[in-house]
């Protein structure tokens, strides 16, 4: 039987902070939580979650948290991304092995352009739920609760599909595993080796207006790797495989509690549901129920900043999260928009300096650029869809490397809404998608993404500052 079964010989509450307890967020006020109309099956389903195996480890987590530490001193960088939000129908080989291979070959360019080791972190096995600004959503005058991903309801436009399900997070957990347990099997099978780039060519990389760029980064890779074993007469073996790590917003606060476990020979409690839990925009306040549960959990932890945030606010976040200042612990991922991060992101970080904190920042380009554009021609004329303008995302990207530069801080990973298909979500890139491009293949049902084309040139033009940069 594993180790990290999550079942202790011991009820010692050694480790964990003061008053604090898996389900003590309880007591807050809670937002953006499901109201279920069977309660008491709902507590069934908890209880249920809670004696289900973990999907993550203990010792896996620590190695994250090591690896955050290193990023934020400068000495990695941390690519993060993956679906806005994950759907049960596309836990399938397919979707999943996409969604891994454009990660692989983003690290790869990073890798080669910034000359740092790039932990990876996925937005999968875990990402079924998102926060909602609105309650309730209107269609032809009929009035259905918001569609609030799958893990709470279905987006099916009707009164079944759009009820709070907590059966859902049973398939939520069946759906998590199943991705965490087939990523593991491609890593140890060498899906991930470096000597072997070619396995992640996705099927339509050859049409792709970067293949012959890749191609060349590839090659040059490859040369290296044979040059090193060249001169030590044997195999770079740390290169044979990569590590994986997965996240996900930490919203539903009784899936992350049932989740949340103590571990043999270790102190504290771990959410063993995911490597690394963020809190959202929407649900930071200092005193509400999402960081209370935050507070006591072992894993870093990622905190989103958007042109809402209260810097004071923020302040007390960190001291409640983070009161050690521990390296790895903190992974700042501002989204401010191009439009807005100029005026907003220095005096974030002069805040951050005046505390003598160490925490990686990150840019999340995507959230803060979302525009609605309705589609002019074809088919689907009159369409009103979410959208975001590659050129946006890459301003704010640029002016958050050039404000960081000027503090004195680093910007140390990116965060992006991506996916290995190749979808129609996002204007601009290489291709030149317009608005009128999106109905092609446009699949998200919350948030767009970028495609295959799109992350694999954003990937090429960050790893052409970071060269600058680190050069």
């Amino acid at each position: 039987m594993s180790q990290e079964s999550g079942i202790t010989s011991s009820d010692s509450d050694h480790g964990h902070p003061e008053n604090w307890a898996p389900d003590s967020w309880r007591g807050c006020t809670t937002l953006q939580q499901p109201t279920y109309r069977d309660g008491d099956h709902a507590a069934v389903v908890y209880e249920r979650l809670r004696r289900i195996p973990p999907l993550v480890t203990s010792w896996e987590i620590e190695a994250l948290r090591k690896q955050l530490g290193e990023a934020a001193r400068g000495e990695r960088f941390l690519l993060q991304g993956g679906d806005c939000a994950e759907r049960f129908d596309e836990c399938t080989p397919d979707h999943i092995t996409s969604k891994l291979k454009i990660l692989l070959q983003m690290s790869l360019v990073l890798v080669h352009g910034g000359s740092r080791p790039v932990t990876r972190v996925g937005r999968f096995a875990g990402q079924y739920a998102k926060p909602r600004s609105a309650s309730e959503e209107t269609r032809d005058g009929v009035t259905l609760p918001s569609y609030r991903g799958d893990n709470v309801n279905l987006p099916g436009f009707d009164q079944v599909s759009r009820e709070p399900n907590p059966d859902l997070l049973l398939r939520g957990h069946e759906c998590s595993a199943l991705t965490l347990n087939f990523i593991r099997a491609l890593i140890d099978g060498g899906f991930a080796d470096l000597h072997h780039p070619e396995y992640w060519n996705l099927g339509f990389v050859e049409h792709s207006p970067l293949r012959a760029q890749y191609e060349h980064i590839v090659s040059s890779i490859g040369e290296s790797l044979r040059f090193m074993e060249t001169i030590s007469g044997s195999q770079a073996g740390q290169m044979n495989r990569v590590d994986f790590f997965s996240s996900h917003e930490a919203l539903l606060l009784v899936y992350e509690s049932a989740m949340t476990r103590q571990v043999p020979r270790r102190s504290g409690w771990w959410n063993l549901g995911t490597h690394m839990p963020w809190v959202g925009v929407r649900t930071a306040e200092p005193d509400g129920g999402h960081v209370e549960y935050l507070r006591g959990i072992r894993n870093p932890i990622g905190v989103k900043v958007g042109p809402a945030s209260d810097l004071e606010k923020l302040g007390r976040l960190l001291d409640i999260l983070d009161p050690e200042d521990e390296p790895g612990r903190i992974t700042l991922i501002h989204r401010f928009g191009a439009k807005e991060v100029g005026r907003c992101l220095p005096p974030v970080l002069d805040m951050i300096k005046s505390t003598g904190r160490t925490v990686l920042f990150t840019c999340d380009p995507m959230h803060g650029n979302t525009e609605t554009v309705e589609i002019k021609s074809g088919a689907a004329m009159g369409r009103k869809v979410k959208t975001r303008k590659f050129g946006h995302i890459l301003s704010e990207l640029e002016q958050a490397f050039d404000i960081h530069e000027r503090s004195g801080t680093m910007l140390g990973g990116v965060h992006f809404e991506l996916t290995g298909e190749d979808v129609t979500e996002c204007t601009g890139g290489a291709r030149g998608l317009v608005d009128d491009d999106l109905a092609t293949s446009y699949r998200s049902h919350v948030d767009p993404r970028l495609n295959y084309d799109q992350a694999l040139e954003m990937a090429m033009l960050i790893a052409g500052r970071m060269g600058r940069t680190h050069g």
